[in-house]
C-alpha cells in the first residue's frame, strides 16, 4: 500500500529537515494527549526542550512543571517514544517533510487557531504562509451547477490574484474539483488529508494526488501514519482546512455535512465565509443559503466578488474579455431567450416551445455546453451557465 502510492513522490524535491533525533522527540512532543501551541509553549518554557520532556524522571518532570498526571509518567512517555521512532523512519524513508511549530515555515495563520495542530507531514513544496490563500469546500454529491462555479471560480482568480493557493480536503465532488481546476491553471493547491501520508483516500484520486504534490502544490496531514483511520478524522481535519486559509468558500451543501462544520470552524476563527446562492428547492444549496441567511457567510457569485469582499489587488488582465466572447446566432440566443424565462427545461419541452427538430436541437445544445453557455443536469434537464 505505501509503496504504491508514495512511489509516486521519488520526484519531488525535499526540503531538509532536523536531525532524526531531533525529529523523533518533535514527533512524540506533538503526539502527547492534548497538546496544544499554548501547552507546548508553557511546557517547553519550562523544561527547555522536547528531548528533555522524555529523558528527564517523572518526580523531576512533576517538579518543574507543578503538577503530574498520566501525561508525565514513564511508560506512557516511552510508548510515545517509541511510535515516534517508527515514524521518523517512515517519514525518512519515504521523502515526507516534518514541519513544526517552530519552524520558520509552518503555518503563521494557525497562531490564531487554539486547536490547530503542532506538527504537519507534508509531501511536496508549497509555501504555506503565501500572501492569498482561499479554501473551498461543498458536498460530495456535486451538481453541474456547484462544479462549474468551483471550476470558473479557481480560473478567475488564478487570472487575477498573485500568490494565491486554493485548499481543500481531496474528496469527491467539489473538493476534487477544486484542486483539479487549480492544477489546470498551474496555482499550487494543498490537499488536507483525513490519515497518514502511508495511503490516500478516496484511492480513485491517487492520481491527481501525485500530481499536486508534483506540480508545486502539497499533500498535508497531522497524522502519523500508525494513526488509525475513522470517520472523526475527517471532521477533526475540517478545522486545518479552515485555519489555513483567509477565506473559504462553500460551493454546495446540503443542510447537513462537513462543509457547514468547516464554515462554522472557519468562522470561529474569524475568517471570512463565502458561500454561493441556490434555488430553495435545490437540496445542495440549501446547506449555503442557510450559511448566507444566518449571516455566516456572505454572498458569493464570482472572483471578482470575491476579491473585492477581501480587498485584494488584483492583476490587469489582457484585453476585454467580453469582446473575446463570440457572438451568439439566432438558435443559441433563442435557446437562451427560453432557459431565462424559467429555472430550466428539458429538451422535449424546448423542441415543442422552438419548433426545432430534436436532433437539430440536440446538436445545438452539445455545442452550446461546450462554449459553457448552459449547463445540463440529471433528468436531461438544462440550465443557464
Amino acid at each position: 500500500m505505501v509503496k504504491s502510492w508514495l512511489k509516486h513522490s521519488k520526484t519531488i524535491s525535499r526540503v531538509n529537515q532536523n536531525s532524526n533525533g531531533m525529529t523523533t522527540y518533535q514527533i512524540a512532543f506533538a503526539s502527547l494527549r492534548g497538546m496544544t501551541r499554548t501547552l507546548a509553549g508553557e511546557i517547553l518554557a519550562r523544561i527547555g526542550s522536547e528531548e528533555t520532556f522524555f529523558t528527564a524522571s517523572e518526580r523531576q518532570l512533576a517538579t518543574v512543571l507543578g503538577f503530574n498526571n498520566k501525561l508525565l509518567s514513564r511508560s506512557y512517555r516511552d510508548d510515545i517514544l517509541e511510535k515516534a521512532r517508527i515514524e521518523t523512519e517512515f517519514v525518512t524513508r519515504n521523502n515526507i517533510n516534518v514541519c513544526y511549530f517552530t519552524d520558520e515555515r509552518f503555518p503563521t495563520r494557525f497562531t490564531e487557531c487554539d486547536d490547530a495542530p503542532i506538527i504537519l507531514y507534508t509531501l511536496g513544496n508549497c509555501n504555506l504562509n503565501a500572501s492569498r490563500i482561499v479554501s473551498i469546500v461543498g458536498t460530495r454529491h456535486a451538481t453541474p451547477y456547484g462544479i462549474d462555479f468551483t471550476t470558473r471560480l479557481v480560473e478567475e482568480l488564478a487570472t487575477t490574484v498573485e500568490d494565491l493557493i486554493i485548499v481543500s480536503g481531496l474528496a469527491y465532488g467539489i473538493d476534487i474539483a477544486a484542486h483539479r481546476a487549480a492544477l489546470n491553471c498551474a496555482i499550487p493547491t494543498i490537499a488536507v488529508l483525513a490519515h497518514g501520508l502511508n495511503t490516500i483516500y478516496p484511492a480513485q484520486h491517487r492520481n491527481t494526488a501525485a500530481d499536486i504534490a508534483r506540480q508545486g502544490g502539497m499533500l498535508l496531514t497531522d497524522y502519523m501514519s500508525s494513526d488509525p483511520v475513522h470517520k472523526g478524522n475527517f471532521v477533526a481535519r475540517n478545522r486545518i482546512v479552515a485555519a489555513l486559509c483567509d477565506c473559504l468558500v462553500v460551493s454546495e451543501s446540503a443542510e447537513k455535512g462537513g462543509a457547514l462544520i468547516t464554515a462554522n470552524i472557519a468562522s470561529g476563527y474569524n475568517r471570512d465565509v463565502f458561500a454561493l446562492p441556490g434555488r430553495t428547492s435545490d437540496r445542495y444549496s440549501a446547506g449555503c443559503n442557510r450559511l448566507i441567511a444566518s449571516n455566516i457567510a456572505g454572498l458569493v457569485q464570482s472572483a471578482s466578488e470575491l476579491s473585492t469582499a477581501m480587498r485584494w489587488p488584483t492583476k490587469a488582465v489582457e484585453g476585454d474579455q467580453t469582446e473575446m466572447l463570440s457572438p451568439l446566432n439566432d438558435e443559441e440566443q433563442a435557446v437562451i431567450d427560453y432557459l431565462s424565462t424559467r429555472d430550466d427545461a428539458t429538451i422535449n419541452q424546448m423542441c415543442v416551445a422552438l419548433n426545432y427538430p430534436i436532433a437539430r436541437l440536440m446538436a445545438l445544445l452539445i455545442d452550446m455546453e461546450f462554449k459553457g453557455l448552459i449547463l445540463t443536469f440529471p433528468g436531461g434537464r438544462y440550465r443557464i451557465a
